[in-house]
C-alpha cells in the first residue's frame, strides 16, 4: 500500500510529545509545529523522500526557528547517513520514520556546523600537487589512466633505463627521484627487472608505457 505525507505525521507527534511539546499539524506553511514552554518552536517538514526541494523548505523554514526538521521515511541506512551529513553542514535535523506507524529515530539535531579536519590528508594532497609535473589530467574525467606524481616519476626512472641497466642511486642523482631504488624494488607497475644487487634495467612493460607516454 502506497503511503502519503499524512502518514508520517502520527510518529513525529508521537516522538515530539513525548518530550514534552505541543503538537499541532499545518500551522501557516509548516507542516509540523511543536512548542514547548518559552522555547523556540520546533519545525518539521515531512516528505515522502529526501530530496533537494525538501533541503530547500527546510532551509526557508530557518528563517522562522533555528529548530528546523526533515522527516522523511526509513531508507537504505547508507542513504540515510549520507542524507544526515548534509542536514549537519546545514544546520537541520532529520528523522527517519519507520512506516507504517513508527518509531521515529533522530538521526541529526539541528545544531551550528563545525567541519571536521583531516590535516594529514590536505597535506598529503598539496604533496601530490607540488610533485605532479604540468596538469596532465583533465578535471572531471573518469580515475582510468589517471597520471599520479608517482607515475610521472615511475616514466623518468623508465627513461633513465632505456640505455641499460643502472643503480636505482644513479638514477636518482640523475632524475631528482628521490625514492628511486625504493621504487624499482616495488615495482609497483611491472616495468623493472633486477639485473643484479642494486642494479635493475626496463622490462618490456615499462618499453610499452614509455612508447604510450
Amino acid at each position: 500500500m502506497a503511503h502519503r505525507e499524512t502518514d508520517l505525521y502520527g510518529p513525529v507527534k508521537q516522538l515530539l510529545e513525548g518530550q514534552g511539546y505541543v503538537v499541532k499539524g499545518e500551522v501557516g506553511p509548516l507542516d509540523v509545529m511543536a512548542v514547548r514552554g518559552d522555547e523556540s518552536p520546533v519545525a518539521v517538514e515531512l516528505k515522502l523522500s529526501f530530496s533537494l526541494s525538501l533541503v530547500h523548505q527546510g532551509i526557508a523554514r530557518q528563517a522562522l526557528t533555528d529548530h528546523v526538521y526533515l522527516a522523511v521515511p526509513a531508507g537504505k541506512r547508507r542513504d540515510d547517513r549520507r542524507n544526515a551529513t548534509l542536514c549537519r553542514r546545514l544546520g537541520l535535523g532529520l528523522v527517519r520514520v519507520h512506516l507504517p506507524g513508527g518509531p521515529c529515530e533522530v538521526l541529526c539535531d539541528p545544531a551550528p556546523y563545525r567541519p571536521r579536519r583531516f590535516p594529514a590528508r590536505t597535506a598529503r594532497l598539496l604533496r601530490e600537487f607540488q610533485r605532479l609535473q604540468g596538469d596532465p589530467n583533465t578535471g572531471g574525467g573518469t580515475r582510468r589512466g589517471l597520471v599520479t606524481a608517482y607515475r610521472q616519476d615511475a616514466l623518468r626512472i623508465a627513461h633513465a633505463l632505456r640505455d641499460g641497466p643502472r643503480r636505482g642511486a644513479d638514477i636518482a642523482r640523475e632524475t631528482g627521484v628521490v625514492h628511486a631504488t625504493r621504487m624499482l624494488r616495488d615495482n609497483h607497475y611491472g616495468w623493472f627487472e633486477k639485473f643484479a644487487r642494486g642494479v635493475y634495467q626496463l622490462g618490456e612493460k615499462g618499453r610499452a608505457a614509455i612508447i604510450e607516454s
